[in-house]
């Protein structure tokens, strides 16, 4: 996210007008004249960020020029740009000096004919911000050790815990008509089923409200990265950092990376505002298969489209946001379909059916439930394995790829087809299943969801007790091992 000079230029100096028109210095702000001393300005970088977070501002700011009494500008002779601290230049010195390391940075601004030197320092993002390793804190004037003040240390680490990639900034300082164009705000009213207000104040509040824009200087406005993910007309209107989380969509003539690529999408709207027709786009490309019923015959998809679209939304919600230049992969092939997102999961991967979601991305994943683009929390992967169960495929695979998760639903083929892990995988899978229904696998519940003949009992025998010897599942009753099964972490 960056600003055009002239937009920067404007906006930095509405930002200094707005922090002088403030009654008092607040903990996140410091006025200053001449005073250029590096331990100070060192203790000051730590004080503020932390005390920043705490006050739920995205930055904290110093200005060097304006007096403390009335915040008159008066400017001042500080130089960051030739200041040395023990013959290092002064941004090098405290920047290794500050852990986690953090972006600040020196400008200098031209107020109405007095030169002023602004701080600007982002607050802290994933720990304390310690100088010297020491982290400090902003109490009125001010700067003591943070580790002094213990209800605000839990305090600050409580602020840290729940911030995350959504709540950064996608696009800043712009005018009320740039975010309406920049957004597709009558998607976000339709998709959340709220009544698109009246007038322009209203449609603001609730895009406030959820957190898809906030407040900047003067009368301008920030899209946050929520915002531009989900309701995005154009990602690349974001920069790269927002452009390259949208959805990549590949289709190959064959079962390889070498074959021909028959059909690519690289995602250019917002996660809500392109999610639908990118299900349906994919959906119109799959080949159907006849399935023939008793009185009439039907045609359905080759994969079923509820597992289809649980896996895109939950690609798009579990990614990990900070992994630069990635975003979800979607792959057809001709024999599977292979969703990857990046980031490692929160929990292993044959724990996905059973364990209570974890997401890094919550407001992301609360939006895209209330907008029903994904199941309630907790169900989706049931939903997944269900319809696969239904549809009588083999059992999908979820599994690690370097620092990313791969799903991988595989076309129809007869349980004589499988392999012996993938008949393993999906005995699992179904008693996994079947246990968190409140029931048991057994043999017959095996036989119908593989497709077995009931005189062929003894091909499912030997998928349980291949599936024991994994160590994937157990005797639900010990006392008798054939009355059913249930996973092994159960």
């Amino acid at each position: 996210m960056t600003l055009d000079p002239v937009m920067s230029a404007e906006r930095t100096r509405k930002l200094v007008d707005d922090l002088r028109a403030k009654p008092a210095e607040t903990p996140w702000v410091e006025f200053k004249e001449n005073n250029a001393d590096g331990p100070l300005i060192g203790k000051l970088i730590s004080a503020l960020s932390n005390a920043a977070r705490l006050a739920d501002q995205h930055f904290a700011y110093v200005i060097w020029g304006i007096t403390d009494s009335d915040h008159a500008a008066v400017g001042t002779t500080f130089e960051p740009t030739v200041k040395k601290e023990q013959g290092q230049p002064l941004e090098m010195w405290l920047a290794t000096r500050l852990q986690p390391g953090i972006d600040f940075r020196f400008e200098t601004v031209d107020h109405e004919g007095q030169r002023l030197i602004l701080l600007t320092i982002p607050a802290a993002a994933t720990a304390p911000v310690e100088f010297d390793r020491t982290a400090h804190l902003r109490i009125g004037s001010a700067t003591p050790r943070l580790s002094d003040h213990p209800e605000r240390l839990r305090a600050l680490w409580a602020k840290l815990q729940p911030y995350a990639w959504e709540t950064g900034i996608a696009a800043q300082f712009l005018t009320g008509d740039e975010v309406l164009a920049r957004l597709d705000y009558t998607n976000y009213f339709d998709l959340t089923a709220q009544p698109l207000p009246d007038n322009r104040k209203g449609i603001f509040d609730k895009l406030l409200a959820d957190r898809l824009i906030q407040r900047d200087v003067s009368d301008h406005w920030n899209i946050t990265n929520l915002g531009a993910i989900l309701y995005a007309k154009k990602l690349a209107d974001f920069g790269p950092s927002v452009e390259r989380k949208g959805v990549r969509f590949v289709a190959y003539a064959g079962t390889g990376r070498a074959d021909d690529v028959s059909h690519r999408q690289d995602g250019q709207r917002g996660y809500a505002a392109g999610f639908q027709g990118l299900v349906d786009y994919i959906d119109g490309l799959l080949p159907r298969n006849e399935l023939i019923g008793k009185a009439f015959r039907e045609e359905r998809p080759l994969y079923p489209s509820i597992a289809i679209r649980e896996l895109i939304a939950n690609a798009l919600i579990h990614q990990d946001m900070t992994i630069t230049g990635a975003g979800p992969l979607i792959e057809l092939f001709t024999d599977r379909m292979e969703i990857t997102n990046p980031g490692a999961p929160l929990m292993s991967p044959d724990r996905f059916l059973d364990s209570p979601p974890r997401s890094r991305n919550e407001a992301l994943a609360s939006l895209m439930r209330r907008m029903k683009l994904c199941e309630e929390q907790g169900t989706g992967i049931d939903k997944v394995i269900t319809a696969v169960e239904l549809h009588q495929l083999p059992p999908p695979d979820f599994r690690m790829e370097g620092d990313a998760v791969r799903v991988v639903l595989f076309a129809p083929r007869r349980f004589a087809d499988m392999t012996p892990e993938e008949a393993v995988r999906a005995c699992f899978q179904h008693a996994a299943l079947k246990y968190v229904g409140g029931q048991k696998m057994t043999n017959a519940t095996l036989r119908e969801r593989l497709g077995i003949d009931d005189q062929n009992a003894a091909q499912a025998s030997r998928v349980i007790r291949a599936t024991l010897d994994a160590g994937l599942i157990r005797p639900a009753d010990a006392e008798r091992p054939r009355a059913g099964y249930a996973p092994a972490w159960a």
